[in-house]
């Protein structure tokens, strides 16, 4: 996030969808009151994108070091295609469902500010942050059995930020 004091900062997170199998997606953070993340659950259709909009609250100070702790656990897995995303549910993606589900955890890592765009650079999207991650850890629920086309979703969220 490009972080600016007393100033909620939104970003896009682009969920690519690159295999021929409908991919429901669960969002969540370690930090829930700070972070407002809409659409926090959807189906990413075969071979289409979905953008989900991460907003962080106001923050009143910068951290030591510019250092942040937050993470964001992105969840996959195939369903069906006439599951509709209110049918989403925790379940789907727990090893105990029997569904393959591919887990990435993105690290939050803040930047400074970048300079405002003059209106002769037309830029419409000037509020929104950049979103910078680290893949610190990824965990699969049976490895041995996950297509390399499902777990291809995770690894494929690009890193994805509108630029300001």
């Amino acid at each position: 996030f490009s972080l600016e004091l007393k100033k909620q900062i939104s970003c896009s997170l682009h969920l690519t969808n690159r295999t021929d199998q409908y991919i429901a997606f669960k969002v969540k953070t370690t930090s829930p009151k700070k972070y407002c993340v809409r659409p926090n659950n959807g189906i990413v259709a075969p071979r289409s994108t979905f953008d989900v909009l991460v907003t962080m609250q106001a923050q009143r100070e910068a951290p030591p070091d510019m250092q942040c702790r937050d993470k964001f656990l992105v969840q996959s897995a195939v369903v069906s295609q006439d599951i509709s995303p209110k049918d989403i549910n925790g379940d789907m993606f727990t090893k105990e469902s029997g569904n393959v589900v591919d887990e990435v955890k993105l690290q939050v890592v803040y930047a400074p500010p970048s300079k405002p765009t003059s209106v002769n650079e037309g830029s419409d999207q000037e509020s929104l942050g950049s979103w910078s991650y680290q893949e610190t850890t990824r965990e699969l629920a049976e490895p041995e059995t996950i297509p390399s086309d499902v777990s291809s979703l995770s690894t494929k969220i690009q890193q994805a930020m509108s630029e300001s």
